[in-house]
């Protein structure tokens, strides 16, 4: 065999290779992609459940502490925020500021003995307890698949296939300047 041959060969061979490691990066980025997307969604199932129990939260705090108003109508626009948010961004502060409220509003709940030991609140309360588990379960899973995806969109080499074929970073789920940082007040 000829030099040439052999040079030719031995390109050939680091080309196919390198097109079979850039194949298996975009492959795991896609997957990576994947994931967090999945995340997000299981997330937002349990959202979407407390979502669904707030109105029968908010109605039967109402028969006991109809002068609580301030705090009902701060849940209630708390949870219509949700239902305006465009964006993942928009959604996650959203439901930052949801969390808040229902702390406040549970704060409230703890000066009327007679609601705390209405039947109906007690189950609300315990479900959205274990939803409220369940998201920041949810919360836990999808910040490590943003984690891992955005360490190997930034990470030489994979970060130059993501940049090539546009995969963007992913938010992770944060606390907002919310209440939710701060015990609640409740003030009479």
């Amino acid at each position: 065999m000829s030099t040439i041959l052999i040079i030719l060969l031995v390109i050939v061979v680091i080309v196919v290779i390198f097109l079979i490691a850039c194949i298996g990066m975009y492959n795991g980025l896609v997957k990576l992609r994947n994931l967090v997307e999945e995340a997000f969604s299981t997330m937002d199932v349990y959202m979407k459940k407390r979502f669904d129990l707030i109105p029968n939260l908010v109605e039967t705090v109402k028969g006991y502490a109809a002068h609580e108003k301030s705090t009902l109508d701060s849940v209630v626009r708390a949870r219509s925020g949700i239902q305006n948010a465009g964006t993942p961004e928009q959604r996650m502060q959203a439901e930052s500021d949801l969390t808040g409220t229902l702390r406040t509003l549970f704060a409230v709940a703890e000066n009327y003995p007679d609601l705390k030991a209405n039947a109906n609140f007690i189950g609300m309360q315990r479900d959205l307890t274990q939803i409220e588990d369940e998201i920041a379960q949810s919360r836990k899973y999808y910040n490590a698949t943003c984690r891992d995806y955005n360490t190997k969109t930034e990470t030489f080499p994979s970060g130059a296939i993501a940049a090539m074929f546009r995969f963007a970073r992913k938010p992770l789920y944060e606390i907002g300047n919310t209440a939710e940082r701060e015990a609640p007040k409740v003030s009479f």
